[in-house]
């Protein structure tokens, strides 16, 4: 007897950082299918007008509609920018419209950072953002309406999604130093345009705290949505990781020197 492989299918705008889907399903050992659904854009600029253009409501639908021939179990719309320039009530209606509209469970890389938090018990973070400022400010604002307090936010103004995709580890690695705080629980990086899947361990031990990044935090989402609780090394504290002891830094604590 063939056992079926639950299977959400994520809803993406345009071409970056798909390809660290696949490497999520790696590293879960296939225990979920997370097919890619390219959704279009008009525009991968990273401003307020086109990062809102990619998540209204006629590019999700037909995307959504694309998704069925994966026979999906759920929804995941991985954008970020596409979903807290929303609010945090808009970005709740603007999966719920096409859940409905689908007959699926649904949700957003947004929304996914906000659950993500509350699994962890974090609510004081720093933002290592990818945006230009005013973009950034908005993730703010979202979080604030989760109940999430960003003590220090970095916006380093790259200006297109596919400028993003193109950055390497040591552009991720100094983004992440530039935004931590010892004031904060954890960092947000929350651009799913950005490749972050292969570093999420090396960023924790770099830092010594949870390391949140978009997505990665879409693909935990996506196992909750399937209804599997899955704990596994590479994928950081969100997965069942640990922060090394050694480098592990209390909140309010200098750094530990070595």
């Amino acid at each position: 007897m063939t056992t079926r492989t639950p299977t959400v299918a994520l809803l993406y705008p345009g071409h970056a950082a798909e390809d660290d889907y696949p490497l999520a399903e790696t590293a879960l050992d296939g225990a979920i299918r997370l097919p890619v659904v390219i959704t279009e854009i008009e525009s991968d600029d990273h401003t307020v007008e086109a990062m809102r253009a990619v998540g209204t409501d006629t590019p999700l639908r037909e995307g959504a509609q694309r998704a069925v021939r994966h026979e999906p179990d759920a929804l995941i719309w991985a954008c970020t920018s596409g979903s807290f320039l929303y609010g945090w009530e808009g970005a709740h209606e603007q999966v719920a419209r096409v859940a409905e509209q689908a007959g699926l469970p649904m949700s957003s890389t947004s929304l996914a950072f906000a659950a993500a938090c509350r699994e962890l018990g974090v609510t004081s973070v720093s933002v290592a953002a990818t945006y230009p400022a005013p973009v950034a400010d908005g993730f703010t604002t979202f979080l604030a309406g989760a109940g999430i307090s960003v003590v220090s936010s970095s916006a380093h103004d790259v200006h297109t999604a596919t400028e993003a995709g193109i950055l390497d580890g040591d552009n991720l690695f100094e983004m992440v130093r530039a935004a931590d705080s010892t004031d904060t629980e954890a960092v947000l990086v929350p651009d799913t345009a950005l490749h972050t899947i292969g570093w999420i361990t090396d960023l924790e031990r770099e830092i010594g705290k949870p390391v949140l990044t978009a997505n990665q935090v879409t693909t935990w989402q996506a196992t909750r949505l399937a209804g599997l609780q899955l704990s596994v090394d590479g994928l950081g504290t969100l997965f069942g990781g640990t922060v090394p002891a050694s480098r592990a830094v209390p909140v309010g604590h200098p750094p530990l020197v070595e």
